[in-house]
């Protein structure tokens, strides 16, 4: 085999190798009783920031999957500004997470399955479309939309089942 200083360029992850890694951020999520959506956001290949749903258990309103990704992800490249940074998120963002989307220059967001009681995307809303803000992120939905749906179904299954009990047992 011929050596070579210069290695074989690596090709790309696809969006599926991420959107897993995402998946994996909302399965934490449930473990802690959180709606289980995961986010992490990927610059030059590497992940730079992660984070799953932490509402209930912090009893913060803002403790969004994405909110929390952005924030760890400024933190390490120590600028507000995630240009050339991609998101992938489990669940489609809602009002609150596009717009700190949008603030923090995100140049792409890779959603697993809409949501349409929330969504500010594709669903509810269309907020990364309108030009009249300054910066458009692209934006993607689908990408393992089967996993992310069937892993938030089962949860509020669960969640309404516990809840049917609990009312049994009082």
């Amino acid at each position: 085999m011929p050596k070579t200083s210069n290695p074989r360029p690596q090709k790309p992850k696809e969006p599926e190798h991420w959107m897993r890694l995402a998946l994996k951020e909302a399965q934490k999520a449930k473990t802690k009783g959180e709606v289980p959506v995961g986010a992490i956001i990927v610059k030059d290949g590497k992940i730079i920031g992660r984070g799953f749903n932490l509402r209930e258990s912090k009893n913060n309103p803002i403790l969004h999957a994405e909110l929390i990704a952005i924030q760890k992800a400024a933190l390490k490249l120590k600028s507000w500004r995630l240009v050339d940074c991609d998101l992938y998120v489990s669940l489609e963002p809602c009002l609150m997470c596009s717009g700190a989307i949008i603030q923090s220059r995100l140049r792409q967001v890779y959603i697993a399955t809409e949501d349409p009681k929330a969504g500010a995307c594709c669903s509810l809303y269309h907020v990364f479309d309108d030009k009249r803000f300054n910066h458009q992120p692209k934006w993607e939905t689908g990408i393992l939309k089967e996993e992310s749906s069937l892993l938030l179904k089962t949860f509020f299954k669960d969640l309404r089942s516990r809840k049917k009990q609990k009312k049994k047992i009082e």
